[in-house]
């Protein structure tokens, strides 16, 4: 952005708005529902609402999340996928209640993944698809109770043994990485045999537009393969990077997996 320029002006969210945004989930917790709502800089007034359980500011313009955040005590899940977020604060490491993180398609670097990550004990799902991570962070490797890992769409061209060795892992998605050989996320999957699936988000967490360019991309990378299959020369795309983080008929083969297993 130019200098004195000045970016998109973003809706303006009241302490008012903010709580007719909070929704009580099937299981009685407490969800402050902020997505879809053109939000540019993190709301501050939202800190006074630091009981709920649940904070979804997903599908937003947002930039920076302030250290600010860690006043979440109770917070178990924490969804801010789809921002333009370069990097955490450290003091979400503070934040030890929870459960779930996504921030998939987003800026991150592995630079933006602070150690103190390696203080979240209790984490079970972290989704860090579609970012610019070009090494898996090794705080990852220090969550024993994680469960499902999302590392798709990135920049990777390793994953570490710390990962393989996690005591509960049963859903990993390394899917559209430039590994140096083929064959190598799944010769990486098939050394954890506990894996029995690959995990992508759930359908109904997309959009109907995130649908569609999943779907357009998904035919794209197929019309790609049918071209490699009728050439002799293997052609090879380090860079090719996915549209949206969790696309729809990876979703339905995992759904497919899990239904006949």
């Amino acid at each position: 952005m130019a200098k004195g320029e000045k970016g998109p002006k973003g809706k303006k969210i009241t302490l008012k708005v903010a709580k007719n945004c909070i929704k009580i989930t099937f299981d009685g917790k407490k969800r402050l529902d902020l997505s879809k709502m053109g939000i540019t800089t993190f709301p501050k007034c939202i800190l006074r609402l630091n009981d709920v359980d649940e904070l979804d500011l997903s599908r937003n313009l947002i930039r920076k999340i302030p250290d600010s955040i860690s006043k979440f005590q109770n917070l178990r899940w924490l969804d801010l996928h789809s921002n333009y977020i370069d990097k955490l604060p450290e003091s979400i490491g503070q934040m030890t209640s929870l459960l779930y993180l996504n921030i998939s398609n987003n800026r991150l670097t592995s630079n933006g993944l602070p150690v103190e990550l390696k203080q979240l004990k209790n984490i079970r799902t972290v989704n860090l698809g579609l970012n610019h991570l070009d090494s898996v962070p090794t705080t990852l490797g220090a969550l024993k109770e994680l469960h499902e890992v999302g590392l798709h769409d990135n920049l990777l061209n390793n994953i570490p043994v710390s990962i393989s060795k996690l005591p509960k892992l049963k859903k990993l998605n390394i899917k559209r990485n430039p590994f140096p050989k083929p064959d190598e996320s799944e010769t990486f999957i098939d050394s954890i045999r506990r894996l029995e699936n690959l995990y992508v988000v759930e359908e109904k967490d997309l959009c109907a537009a995130c649908l569609r360019k999943c779907q357009n991309a998904r035919d794209k990378l197929n019309r790609i393969k049918n071209m490699a299959m009728t050439t002799p020369r293997k052609t090879i795309f380090p860079n090719l990077i996915s549209p949206n983080s969790m696309a729809k008929d990876s979703w339905e083969d995992w759904r497919i997996r899990s239904t006949s297993s």
